[in-house]
C-alpha cells in the first residue's frame, strides 16, 4: 500500500508530474490573460473619470461666463476625481478648468487608440510609477460635441484600484486554478496514468513470478494506444509462458536423454557387434543389407546425441562440403520408409545438381519432411489416391531450393502458426513437434532455411533452401559426399 502511495506521489512518478505540469498550464494561461484584464480595468476606470470629467464641463459651459467660483470648482474636483478638463473642438482647444502646478509633469494615456499588445504595459508602469503623480487622459466625447476631451487627475485612486483588482484576480485565478487543474488532473490520471501503472505493475509482477495468474494483465478493450498496448502486452505474456513451457520441457527432455543416452549408446554399439559377426555369415543377402544397417545404427548414435544436444539448446556446428543432391534424396526416402508399394518417392532431382550442405544435416531434413509427409498421407486412407512424395530442386539466387511436396490432406490452419516451434507445431496426437522445429534450425545454420511454401486439401509442399553448388564439383569433393552420404 505505501509503495503504491509513492508510485501515486513521488515526484519522480507520472502522476505527480502530470499534476505539476497542469499547475504550471493552469497557472501559464493565468499569466498571459492578466495584463490584458488589467488594461481593460484601468481603461474602464479611467473611461469613467472621462465621462466624469466630459459632464463637469458641461455645467462649466453654462456657468456664467463660462468661469466657475473656486467653491464650485472644488466641488467638482472632488465629485468628478479630475483636477484639469480640457476641450477641443474645430481645431481650438479650451481649457475648462485649470490644473494646479505640478512638480511633475503628468504621464499620458491616449484612449483613443484602443486596446492592443503595445498598450499592456500600461496598467504595471501605473503601479511602479511612484507617489503623487498626474495621469493625464485622451478620449474622445460621449456627451457633446468635438475632437477629443483631456483630463488631468491623480493616479493614486488608480493604483489603489488596480492593486485591490490584482489581488482579486489572484485570488480568482488560485482558486480557479485548483479546481481546473485539480479536475484536470484527475481525469488524465483516471484515464491514462492509472492504466499505465496497472500495465506496469503487471510487467513487474510477470518479472517476479512469470507463473503466477494474477500477474496476467487483462485487456481492457480500449481502441487507444493504451489500449493496444494492453492487447500486446497479453500476447506477449502468452507468448513467454509458451516459451518457457517449452524450455522446461526442453531441459526434461535434456535430462531424460542424458540419463538413457549412455544405455542406448552400449545397445547400439551391441547391435553393431552383431551386424559385424552377421557380416562374417557370408550370405549375400545379409552383405548387401549389411551397409544401410550400419548406416542406420551409426545415425542412430548420432541422432541421440543430437537429441541431447538440442535439449541443452546446442546443435553441433555443420561441416558443409559439395555433394551431390540426387543420391541424398535416394538415401533419405530409403530410409524415411518410402516404397513403391506404398507411399512412393518421386523424384525430379538431376543427378548433375550440386548443392553445399552437411550430409548428416541434410539426411536428416530430408528423412523428416519425407516421414512426416508419408505419415500424413498414410493417416488420410479416405482419399483414394496412392501416396506421392515429390521433390524437386530448382536455383534462386545461388540458392537451391529443394521442394519437398506431398498429397496428403495438408497442414491444418491450427498448427500452421506454431508449426516450427518445439513441442507446438505436430499436426497429429502422438508427435512431440521437435521435428520440424530441428529440420530448420539445421537448415538456418547452413546458411538456408525451411518454410512452408504451400498446403491445402491437395497435400503439402516444403522449401528447403541450401547454398548452390557448380553442376561440375570437385571430383574429390563428390567422392567424398558420396561416401558420408
Amino acid at each position: 500500500m505505501a509503495r503504491a502511495a509513492r508510485r501515486l506521489f513521488w515526484p519522480g512518478g507520472l502522476s505527480s508530474r502530470l499534476l505539476i505540469l497542469t499547475v504550471l498550464f493552469v497557472a501559464l494561461l493565468g499569466l498571459v490573460a492578466l495584463p490584458a484584464t488589467l488594461t481593460q480595468f484601468e481603461d474602464r476606470w479611467l473611461y469613467d473619470r472621462v465621462r466624469a470629467g466630459e459632464l463637469a464641463s458641461l455645467a462649466v459651459e453654462v456657468a456664467p461666463n463660462q468661469t466657475l467660483s473656486d467653491k464650485f470648482s472644488r466641488e467638482i474636483v472632488k465629485g468628478s476625481g479630475v483636477i484639469s478638463i480640457a476641450v477641443q473642438s474645430g481645431g481650438v482647444r479650451r481649457l475648462l478648468l485649470a490644473a494646479p502646478s505640478m512638480p511633475v509633469a503628468p504621464y499620458l494615456i491616449d484612449l483613443r487608440e484602443g486596446a492592443s499588445p503595445l498598450s499592456w504595459s500600461a496598467p504595471f508602469e501605473t503601479l511602479f510609477s511612484g507617489h503623487n503623480r498626474m495621469v493625464r487622459v485622451i478620449a474622445r466625447p460621449s456627451f457633446r460635441d468635438g475632437d477629443f476631451i483631456e483630463i488631468v487627475a491623480p493616479d493614486g485612486p488608480l493604483k489603489t484600484a488596480l492593486a485591490n483588482y490584482l489581488l482579486s484576480l489572484v485570488g480568482v485565478a488560485a482558486i480557479f486554478a485548483v479546481v481546473i487543474a485539480g479536475s484536470l488532473y484527475l481525469l488524465l490520471n483516471f484515464f491514462f496514468v492509472l492504466p499505465m501503472q496497472r500495465i506496469t505493475r503487471s510487467m513487474e509482477r510477470f518479472r517476479a513470478d512469470p507463473e503466477d495468474a494474477s500477474a496476467t494483465i487483462h485487456p481492457s478493450g480500449r481502441r487507444d494506444e493504451i489500449g493496444r498496448a494492453e492487447a500486446e502486452l497479453d500476447r506477449m505474456q502468452a507468448d513467454l509462458r509458451t516459451a518457457l513451457n517449452a524450455r522446461a520441457r526442453l531441459a526434461a527432455l535434456g535430462e531424460a536423454v542424458a540419463k538413457i543416452n549412455h544405455d542406448l549408446r552400449n545397445m547400439l554399439t551391441s547391435a553393431q557387434i552383431a551386424s559385424e559377426r552377421m557380416a562374417q555369415s557370408g550370405d549375400p543377402k545379409v552383405t548387401q543389407a549389411l551397409p544401410r544397417l550400419e548406416r542406420a545404427l551409426d545415425r542412430a548414435i548420432k541422432l541421440a546425441t543430437g537429441v541431447l544436444a538440442y535439449g541443452k539448446s546446442e546443435e553441433p556446428e555443420p561441416t558443409p562440403v559439395v555433394l551431390r543432391l540426387a543420391p541424398a534424396v535416394a538415401a533419405a526416402a530409403e530410409d524415411a520408409g518410402l516404397t513403391t508399394e506404398g507411399v512412393c518417392l518421386r523424384s525430379t532431382v538431376s543427378r548433375a545438381v550440386c548443392i553445399i550442405a552437411d550430409p548428416e544435416q541434410l539426411h536428416r531434413i530430408l528423412v523428416n519432411l519425407m516421414r512426416n509427409g508419408r505419415e500424413a498421407i498414410q493417416s488420410d486412407p479416405g482419399a483414394g489416391r496412392k501416396g506421392v512424395i515429390a521433390v524437386s530442386v530448382v536455383e534462386e539466387e545461388g540458392q537451391a531450393v529443394v521442394r519437398v511436396a506431398d498429397n496428403g490432406p495438408g497442414v491444418s490452419e491450427r498448427v500452421q502458426p506454431k508449426l516450427f516451434q518445439p513441442f507446438s507445431g505436430s499436426g497429429r496426437p502422438e508427435g512431440a513437434g521437435l521435428g520440424l522445429a530441428i529440420a530448420r534450425e539445421l537448415a538456418q545454420a547452413q546458411g538456408g532455411d525451411l518454410a512452408l511454401a504451400e498446403t491445402g486439401p491437395m497435400g503439402a509442399t516444403f522449401e528447403v533452401r541450401l547454398p548452390a553448388a557448380p553442376a561440375a564439383a570437385d571430383e574429390a569433393s563428390g567422392k567424398a559426399a558420396r561416401a558420408k552420404s
